[in-house]
């Protein structure tokens, strides 16, 4: 794929990577998960740029984008999200966010009133509400803070079944491990922190939320679907669902965009913000 990346300044100044491929709407706009960056999206790219605007783009502190923040927070990254999206002058988006991208777009659908048509997560959420302790979430960073290298590895090489290509596994896992280690760490705490906000700020924003997640590990649907997120499951994937199985996944993510549009054929339970009669 031909690489052209250009860059928004995000609210605090740092400069934002960003492409944006082809061209129609809704635009889809992809945000990657923690220790990720916009090439996870290659895939999409390539299969939905011929009728729609694609955009992707690297978070502050990942991939291309700049370092430096005084302070990261998922706050901050949807800061960049919006940043982008005002560059560009988008009004009619769908925001899909993997993993701690699915924290992200929350906050970028905060700050982007009305230019939002539906919510994408990518294997973000397995259950709602959530809400871990301070104490625990210590006890998960411990390990990340001693040995970041090698933590990060055994943590990743563990979201992928066996039956994952190889080459694969080993690009996600040299990836996320060469991350910066100061980046890294601060956003790994404040996406497991993030959790506990995350039920009332769906109550808040009132979007329809669709989550395309793997068949194993189970997802709690019935929780989720009190919370307003619709479920759609994948066989044979797990937490990279996008680039284990792109064609499946894409065909996946095409319906959901597709019932965004018509937005009439969405169950009740996926519009939080509408009222039982």
């Amino acid at each position: 794929m031909e690489r052209n990346p250009k860059v928004a300044a995000s609210r605090d100044g740092i400069p934002i990577a960003y492409e944006t491929y082809g061209s129609g709407t809704p635009a889809l706009f992809f945000i990657h998960g923690w220790s990720c960056d916009r090439t996870y999206w290659d895939a999409q790219v390539e299969s939905f740029s011929g009728k729609h605007q694609v955009v992707t783009i690297d978070l502050a502190g990942h991939g291309e984008s700049g370092l430096g923040r005084a302070e990261w927070t998922i706050a901050s990254f949807g800061e960049d999200v919006a940043a982008v999206a005002g560059k560009l002058g988008l009004e009619n988006v769908i925001l899909i966010g993997h993993s701690m991208g699915g924290d992200v777009i929350l906050e970028a659908a905060r700050r982007l009133p009305g230019k939002i048509r539906g919510l994408v997560w990518v294997d973000s959420y397995r259950m709602l509400p959530t809400h871990p302790s301070p104490e625990e979430i210590e006890k998960r960073m411990a390990p990340f803070r001693d040995d970041f290298v090698s933590t990060t590895r055994a943590f990743v090489r563990r979201m992928f079944h066996a039956n994952t290509d190889p080459s694969l596994v080993e690009r996600v896992v040299s990836d996320m491990s060469s991350a910066p280690t100061d980046v890294a760490i601060s956003a790994v705490a404040i996406a497991w922190n993030y959790a506990r906000e995350v039920d009332a700020l769906l109550k808040e924003l009132g979007l329809p939320l669709v989550a395309i997640n793997p068949e194993e590990p189970p997802t709690d649907i019935a929780s989720m679907n009190r919370c307003g997120v619709e479920v759609v499951l994948m066989p044979g994937v797990n937490h990279f669902p996008m680039m284990e199985d792109p064609t499946t996944f894409n065909e996946r993510l095409a319906e959901v965009i597709q019932r965004f549009a018509n937005p009439g054929v969405f169950p009740v339970e996926a519009r939080p913000n509408i009222p039982e009669e």
